[in-house]
């Protein structure tokens, strides 16, 4: 039986130039999570998202199916071309929450709908990295998204910041077997 590769959401700014500094942070990012052994997921649309998913496949490890696009639309189309496996959910907005269902989840800047996917990710118990960039990530990294207590025994509990793909990467190697607990339900 085959290993099930934990998945990584990359989230981020919807729009920025190809060579920005963001956008080569995204490709590093979406690079060595394969390198890393995960899958990627993204919402599948450019950005953030198509740097991500670029740089997946330029991994020495990529294998067909390590990208997969969550879209909001119904039309399939609308998928970057560095998609592997394509979702048109038609969800609008509210894929957001379908996208924060990776084991964990890396933001790269952003905007409202990066802070929405941060904040399902967070109310689900999700691994949550934050790259130190402008954007919601710059905002929210090295903190909580709010004051409950999301896991027993982990009052450090947070939105873990990095500088560097690299760091991003390592942590959540180092800390995603201590995020195996799933939100069950509001109560």
């Amino acid at each position: 039986m085959t290993k099930v590769r934990p998945l990584v959401a990359v989230i981020g700014d919807a729009r920025l130039a190809a060579r920005s500094p963001k956008a080569r942070l995204a490709t590093e990012v979406g690079r060595r999570l394969i390198d890393a052994g995960f899958r990627l997921v993204t919402g599948g649309l450019r950005g953030v998202m198509e740097a991500a998913s670029r740089g997946a496949r330029s991994s020495k490890r990529y294998q067909p199916g390590d990208t997969i696009g969550i879209l909001p639309s119904f039309d399939p189309s609308t998928a970057n071309r560095f998609v592997d496996v394509v979702l048109p959910t038609g969800l609008d907005m509210g894929r957001n929450l379908l996208v924060a269902q990776a084991s964990a989840v890396i933001a790269i800047g952003g905007g409202a709908g990066t802070l929405a996917e941060i904040a399902f990710a967070w109310m689900c118990k999700r691994l949550i990295v934050a790259l130190r960039v402008d954007g919601w990530s710059g905002r929210l990294a090295d903190s909580p998204v709010d004051h409950r207590l999301r896991h027993d025994g982990m009052p450090e509990d947070q939105v873990y910041g990095a500088d560097t793909a690299e760091e991003a990467v390592a942590i959540i190697r180092r800390l995603l077997p201590a995020y195996r607990r799933r939100h069950r339900g509001v109560r």
